[in-house]
């Protein structure tokens, strides 16, 4: 159960913002991992899992962009029907009140990853570490 450094980035609700955020990490050949958007009005947030994340923070800062990277939970899960289901089952178990939530599926399909925000993210790790079902 990995601690993952997700990346935000702040953005006016725009056309054309996806390919600037997406080119500045091409150019400094950065991949991206897992990615989620919210927006609401003329402002939304870009969160991802890249595989540089202290440099792509870097070069949206150099580009004048309002990023930050903070700190994820990563949960191993079956990607197979119900298999979301029964992570929250979990979660709901050690009541942990997740903030946001996006899902990173590798190409091998054989897991898939939850990406969780909660608020104390290392006594969530310590409570799910617990579980035997995990």
């Amino acid at each position: 159960m990995p601690i993952l450094k997700q990346l935000s980035v702040f953005v006016q609700n725009r056309p054309g913002k996806i390919e600037r955020l997406t080119g500045i990490l091409a150019e400094s050949k950065i991949n991206i991992l897992a990615f989620n958007i919210a927006s609401s009005g003329e402002y939304g947030v870009i969160k991802m899992i890249v595989d540089k994340p202290e440099l792509a923070n870097k070069k949206y800062k150099e580009a004048g962009l309002t990023s930050y990277l903070s700190e994820v939970l990563g949960i191993v899960m079956k990607d197979k029907p119900g298999g979301l289901n029964y992570l929250a089952k979990i979660i709901t178990k050690n009541k942990l009140n997740v903030e946001n939530a996006y899902v990173y599926v590798p190409k091998s399909r054989k897991n898939a990853m939850l990406i969780i925000d909660v608020r104390d993210i290392k006594e969530a790790k310590q409570n799910l570490a617990f579980d035997k079902k995990l």
